[in-house]
Formats: C-alpha cells, sequence, structure tokens
C-alpha cells in the first residue's frame, strides 16, 4: 500500500497522519466491498447525500444521491449485463487537507464472460464529525489497460 507522507517543503502534497490515510483508504474499499455484496444502503453510507458522480457508463455529471438512484435504476439487471465477478481497488495515494481529503487509486473490475477493466479513479471526502463520507467520485476508462481493448465494450457498472 503506497502512503503519502507530509511534504518537507509545505507544498500542495500534504499527505497525511496514518490514522487518517487508513480510515480514508477504508471508506473507498468499504464502499466497493459492499458493491460486491449487492449492499445499496451500505455503498451509500459512505456517500454524502448532495454527493457528485462521473460515473464510468454514464456521459453526465450525476448529482445527490436521487440521480444516482435513477442512473442506478435504468441499468440492466445482473443476469442481463456483465456480471462483475471482483473488484479490486489498489494503488492508492492519498493526501489529507484538514476536512477534506483527495484519493486517487486504481479500479480493477473483474466480470464472469467479459476481460478485466482497469478504471482511474479520484475521490474527495470530507470528514464529518469522526468519520469521512464521499462528496465526489470521477471513475475514468479511456481504454482497458489489463487487456489493451477499446473503451467501446459493453459497460457492466
Amino acid at each position: 500500500m503506497h502512503v503519502a507522507v507530509p511534504s518537507p517543503t509545505g507544498g500542495a502534497r500534504p499527505g497525511g497522519s496514518p490514522a487518517d490515510l487508513a480510515a480514508v483508504w477504508a471508506v473507498i474499499t468499504g464502499m466497493y466491498h459492499a458493491f460486491t455484496a449487492g449492499d445499496r444502503p451500505r455503498i451509500d453510507s459512505f456517500l454524502d447525500t448532495d454527493v457528485t458522480v462521473f460515473d464510468s457508463a454514464t456521459p453526465d455529471l450525476i448529482s445527490g444521491k436521487t440521480e444516482l438512484d435513477d442512473v442506478r435504476d435504468q441499468r440492466p439487471p445482473a443476469e442481463a449485463g456483465p456480471r462483475e465477478t471482483g473488484l479490486e481497488a489498489h494503488g492508492e495515494t492519498i493526501d489529507v487537507f484538514g476536512h477534506l481529503a483527495l484519493a486517487r487509486y486504481w479500479l480493477r473490475v473483474d466480470y464472469a464472460s467479459l476481460p478485466a477493466r482497469m478504471l482511474r479513479n479520484t475521490a474527495v471526502l470530507r470528514r464529518v464529525d469522526d468519520s469521512w463520507q464521499i462528496i465526489h467520485l470521477h471513475e475514468d476508462l479511456q481504454h482497458d489497460l489489463v487487456n489493451g481493448i477499446p473503451h467501446n465494450f459493453p459497460a457492466g457498472r
């Protein structure tokens, strides 16, 4: 696991305390564990009510949980679309700026009948009391970095 450390120059890369870095990463990985379990309420527990999302399979900015639910409800059912068999978030770089955190990481998505995909992700989190919530999530797939497949094959997420 890559852990950012405070910048000795006081630059834009502050890193963060080990506890904050671990807590931010636990939110990210917890969200994906909830996704693989099909637990939408648990996924939502990691998201701010007004979260914004650039979803890899949706061209528009999603604003808030109501719009996110609309996008989710329009996706094909699991049995009709590509079935995901695993998600692995890795390669994280996390920085904490007071009550905000910026996490950049890779997400590998494995499928039952399609090649794996790699997504570049950026999450912005806000500290709420003693926990962190995602206020913005940006998923980016330009092409499949695992297999060299162009972006235009069916999206499952």
